[in-house]
């Protein structure tokens, strides 16, 4: 039986679960709302101050699947209870970011500005004009969007320059002066 799916989901106080019988999971919370189809390998149950994961049977789909949707279920109540960020980090000589109004402005030594407006559910901050935090209740969303902002200009190997992760390694390269 798989470990993960075996982990009962705790529901903290405030936080409402209804679970509709066409294979459906809604979580509200606090942060927001979020809503899950799951598959019909496996079945959800509430127990009380928590949910269950179960499998249908042993077949490699079935065993898959059982993780699976207890993490996405887990995320889902921790999301709309704490909610998810995620920090990137601007490295560049005039590289910076700034807020207008919900649209996210970046200078990142092109010959012109980025203007990014986060999808509904993303909040964007920037603390310092060196580091943004994109934040929200859907783990999925807030690396997306993390990764489309990161993709504006990804960090380059010989200098390091660009948008990265916080916490992030980049492996340096020798430039041809050092070859």
């Amino acid at each position: 039986m798989s470990r993960i799916g075996k982990i009962p989901i705790k529901i903290p106080s405030g936080v409402e679960v209804k679970l509709n019988p066409g294979a459906e999971v809604f979580v509200k919370g606090p942060k927001g709302t979020a809503t899950l189809c799951y598959h019909d390998h496996v079945d959800v149950k509430q127990d009380g101050p928590a949910l269950l994961v179960f499998r249908h049977g042993d077949e490699k789909q079935d065993r898959a699947y059982h993780g699976l949707y207890q993490r996405l279920i887990g995320n889902m109540v921790k999301g709309v209870t704490a909610g998810f960020s995620r920090e990137l980090e601007l490295v560049g000589v005039g590289y910076r970011a700034a807020m207008e109004g919900k649209t996210l402005v970046l200078s990142l030594g092109y010959s012109h500005e980025i203007r990014f407006n986060p999808p509904q559910g993303i909040t964007i901050t920037t603390p310092k004009p060196t580091s943004i935090v994109i934040a929200g209740s859907d783990k999925q969303q807030v690396g997306q969007v993390s990764a489309e902002v990161r993709a504006f200009r990804p960090p380059e190997p010989y200098k390091g320059k660009g948008i990265r992760y916080s916490g992030e390694h980049i492996r340096r390269k020798v430039g041809k002066s050092g070859a």
